[in-house]
């Protein structure tokens, strides 16, 4: 009798330890709001809110891109340098079509077509990372380190090491306009989130992408295309370093050289925080929106809390190193 009291009772601490685990994201991100708003009497205010919402739009994007990439074991080390390249290259045709339409190659170049161009060259970027991973078998880790060196390179070749401003009032609108009482970056991000959702959840890309992350030997031997599926992933993570790249040159109505330094260790810093195993094949796109949550509001409890920015990079640092240290532990104690 006894003894099937004390399984009982380990029955229920198991199911216990598990209901944390499961939510153990959400009770980080009450904490860390319970935190800040005592320290800080400008956190629990609209404007503000509204603020963290805008830059984490952009955290989203990428880190959804980068959510797919990691589910397949691998990593993008490029997307900040694409977000740059992509953003500068949209700035450029769209100021040199509209200012400069007589003697320019791009005349007559609509924002339309800049953005779409920008798209482009996002997709492109990424098709070349994961041919180059397929294909020659180099590691994601350093295939998408130098695609970081060759995407910054090039952005400081088509800008000349300066901002390029001034993109008009349309262009603005996308970054900073509001559309049914929501900043439109919002929208776009949470249109980027659903449709990587349905992706993951209910298409046979997505049954695919898990696969390949759980057991790649596995994955071939069942028919599955792996180096199909991994050029596929890449390409999206690509377009949507694109897509934040667009937001963040229309936010600033500036496409600065130096954008997106470190924005590819937060959208890692979010996937693993989110639940995303960095070994591949388990993970979801709704927990890496969560994790986007908790390192957009770190950031701005920190610039709130005037702390310096040194001691800033220092405490994302230990969020990371504690996620994975937390991560590694759960899937030993399952």
């Amino acid at each position: 009798m006894e003894a099937v009291i004390n399984m009982e009772k380990q029955s229920a601490v198991k199911k216990y330890s598990r209901s944390l685990i499961k939510f153990q994201s959400l009770i980080a991100l009450f904490l860390l709001c319970l935190a800040i708003s005592l320290l800080s009497d400008k956190f629990l205010t609209a404007t503000n809110a509204w603020n963290v919402m805008r830059q984490i739009s952009v955290n989203v994007c990428i880190s959804v891109g980068m959510t797919l990439v990691v589910l397949t074991a691998g990593i993008d080390l490029s997307v900040g340098s694409v977000l740059a390249l992509c953003g500068a290259v949209t700035a450029g045709l769209l100021k040199n079509g509209i200012e400069l339409p007589a003697n320019n190659l791009f005349i007559g170049f609509t924002l339309l077509g800049a953005i779409v161009a920008g798209l482009l060259i996002g997709a492109l970027l990424g098709v070349f990372n994961g041919w180059t991973i397929t294909k020659f078998k180099v590691p994601p880790f350093v295939a998408t380190l130098a695609m970081l060196t060759i995407a910054r390179g090039l952005t400081m070749l088509w800008t000349g090491g300066y901002p390029i401003s001034s993109l008009g009032e349309n262009f603005a609108s996308i970054g900073t306009g509001w559309l049914l009482g929501i900043p439109v970056p919002v929208w776009l991000s949470g249109i980027v989130v659903v449709i990587a959702v349905v992706l993951t959840k209910k298409t046979r890309l997505g049954r695919y992408i898990y696969a390949i992350g759980g057991n790649e030997s596995a994955a071939k031997l069942s028919g599955i295309n792996v180096n199909k599926i991994k050029i596929a992933v890449y390409t999206i993570a690509g377009t949507l370093a694109a897509v934040g790249g667009i937001i963040v040159t229309s936010r600033l109505d500036s496409a600065q050289p130096n954008a997106g330094v470190t924005y590819e260790l937060d959208a890692i810093a979010a996937v693993v925080i989110g639940g995303t195993s960095l070994s591949g094949g388990r993970g979801s796109i709704l927990g890496t929106v969560l994790g986007a949550v908790i390192i957009g509001v770190l950031n701005n409890g920190l610039v709130l809390l005037n702390v310096s920015p040194f001691w800033q990079q220092v405490v994302k640092g230990a969020v990371i190193l504690l996620a994975v240290i937390i991560d590694k532990a759960n899937a030993k104690s399952e």
